[in-house]
Parts: C-alpha cells; sequence; structure tokens
C-alpha cells in the first residue's frame, strides 16, 4: 500500500485513549470503525454517558459499534464487515483470539511502560507508587497472554519527583499518541521488526501491575515518609490514596489524600498530629513527618489545607486509624 488506504479499526474507550484516535484522523488514516464500551448510566441522574472515544468518533463522522461481549456473533460479523488490514487498541477491554486475530496486519496494543516492565492494568499508578525515575510507552502485536506480545517500539518519559500519576498520565497520553502513528506508518511501509519480550529486556525483576482496588490505597503509617509520599502521588487523582482521622469523639472520618511534602525539620511519632490549625497539617511517619498539601474529608469538596483549616479544627483529631 503506497497511500493511506489503510483500514483501521480503533478500539479504546477514556480520555487517554482519544489522543491517538484523533492523531490517527488527523494524519489521514482512513479509520473505518472504532470499538468502544457500551453507554453507562452516570451522575446523580443516571443519565447515559458516551465514551470520550464515542464522542469524538461520532464528532469525526467514524461508525461506533459497542458491544456487550466481544464473542457475540453479531458483534464478530459487524466487525468482519469492517474488513480491517489492521487494528489499534488502546485503553481497552481483553480481547477474545477472535477479534485480535482478524486482520491480516495484526492488532496492536499501546501500553504505558515500557514492556515487559510493568505488565497489568495500573502501569502508570505502580511505577509512581514505587518512585521509579522513569517510564514509558510500548506498542507490541497482541497474542495470547495478556501484555506479552512482541514488541514494534518504545519510548521513554521521565517521572520527576512532583509528577503524580494524572501528570504522567497527561504526558503518556501525548507520547502514545505519537508512538502509535510511528508504529503505523511502519506496519504501513512494511519495514515493522517486532521483537519477543524476553529478546528485549535482560531484566531479571520485573514488577507487576495489578488492577488497584480501595484497600490497596489505604495508607500505612509505619511507612517510610518517601514510600507514603509515592504512593499519595501514584494513586493521585485517582484511585486515591485514603486515611482515617481518629476524632475526639470517639468517631472516625475518611480522607482522600492527593498530594504532600516530606517535613524535614517536623519530628513526630508516627501516626500522630501536628497543626498550627491555620496553615499545615503534619502526620507521623516511620521517618520524618508529611505535610498534607491537599486533600478531600468525606462528604466534602477536595480542598487545599489552609482553605481546609479555614472551616475544620484539626485539635479534633487525636490521631490515624
Amino acid at each position: 500500500m503506497n497511500d493511506k488506504n489503510l483500514r483501521i479499526v480503533f478500539m479504546g474507550t477514556p480520555d487517554f485513549a482519544v489522543e491517538s484516535l484523533k492523531a490517527l484522523v488527523e494524519n489521514k488514516y482512513k479509520v473505518v470503525g472504532v470499538i468502544t464500551a457500551p453507554d453507562r448510566p452516570a451522575g446523580r441522574g443516571q443519565k447515559l454517558k458516551q465514551s470520550p472515544v464515542k464522542e469524538y468518533a461520532l464528532s469525526a463522522s467514524i461508525p461506533v459499534l459497542q458491544p456487550e461481549k466481544l464473542k457475540n456473533e453479531e458483534f464478530i460479523n459487524e466487525l468482519a464487515c469492517l474488513k480491517a488490514d489492521l487494528q489499534v487498541i488502546v485503553a481497552f477491554r481483553m480481547l477474545p483470539e477472535v477479534v485480535w486475530n482478524m486482520p491480516p496486519l495484526g492488532s496492536l496494543n499501546l501500553h504505558g511502560s515500557l514492556l515487559p516492565q510493568y505488565r497489568g492494568a495500573a502501569p502508570i499508578n505502580w511505577a509512581v507508587i514505587n518512585g521509579d525515575k522513569e517510564t514509558g510507552v510500548t506498542t507490541f502485536f497482541l497474542q495470547h497472554e495478556i501484555d506479552t506480545g512482541n514488541i514494534i517500539m518504545q519510548e521513554t518519559l521521565p517521572i520527576s519527583k512532583d509528577d503524580t500519576a494524572g501528570t504522567v498520565h497527561d504526558k503518556m497520553m501525548k507520547l502514545g499518541a505519537q508512538v502509535v502513528i510511528k508504529t503505523v506508518e511502519s506496519i504501513h511501509n512494511g519495514d515493522v521488526k517486532a521483537i519477543p519480550q524476553d529478546e528485549y529486556s535482560d531484566e531479571t525483576t520485573l514488577n507487576p501491575a495489578p488492577k488497584i482496588f480501595k484497600n490497596d490505597c489505604k495508607i500505612s503509617w509505619d511507612d517510610t515518609s518517601e514510600s507514603i509520599r509515592n504512593k499519595i502521588r501514584g494513586l493521585s487523582p485517582y484511585p486515591t490514596a485514603w486515611t482515617e482521622f481518629k476524632l475526639t469523639n470517639g468517631k472516625t472520618l475518611s480522607a482522600k489524600l492527593f498530594s504532600c511534602t516530606v517535613g524535614e525539620d517536623i519530628q513526630i511519632p508516627k501516626g500522630t498530629i501536628e497543626s498550627d490549625n491555620k496553615t499545615y497539617l503534619a502526620i507521623g511517619t516511620d521517618d520524618k513527618a508529611l505535610l498534607i498539601t491537599d486533600l478531600q474529608l468525606a462528604g466534602k469538596k477536595r480542598m487545599k489545607i489552609a482553605d481546609l483549616l479555614r472551616g475544620f479544627d484539626a485539635t479534633t483529631i487525636i490521631g490515624i486509624d
């Protein structure tokens, strides 16, 4: 193929995937269909909400399919009728072989890590939680085992000490779109070289990136200040680290923690609170104290600490659960 008549089916759901879809469209690739999640009820009114990928696809006049089950015979037939040469998958669910093995040029996936590191559902979160200084994106061809296919391209992305999962996500979203275009161009030109993952890295220790659940997000104040700080920024803004304050009335108050700094000169016992009730709230860890700078109390809005303390008496907190 010497032009951009390569027929592409794109699969994705969240904002992260939109950037790659948009890049394909703006680079004049022929996206003949988009597969995304079904509309779901959302908000107080529980009105049906379209995925970000669907919203963009409709604005670009691209046909959309929204199967509940990817093995559904009707969906498989509709997908086959699109006659895709290549499928591009970004932030979508696991595909059955009948789907990923359909196009003659294969199905490529964009993953938010330098594979084989951080295989799994939450690679961005875990890289920040583990205090990594670098991550990246990988494109690879899908095969049976999740995130194990032959690698096509990789590009690195630095992680600064103040990055959160949210800021890394946004930077990776843009980088990923660029790598998707480079990958599609390589496949389109017929010069793609995919390398098995066991030949791509000589690292013996592979960090996993499993899905993160609510209990995984609870802070243990027995950990070091740096470990806790990494966990808070690695879970910010979602799914969010949390703790429970013990109050003078015998109750507990749940709090989501979005950001903090290390209080180098504050030495207080771990799990205890210190505050001037105006500008700072410090919590003791295994070594240094952490100054909480951005949080959300249960039933309240997310606030900077100084704003919170204008309407909340920190002296009612007597400990951390």
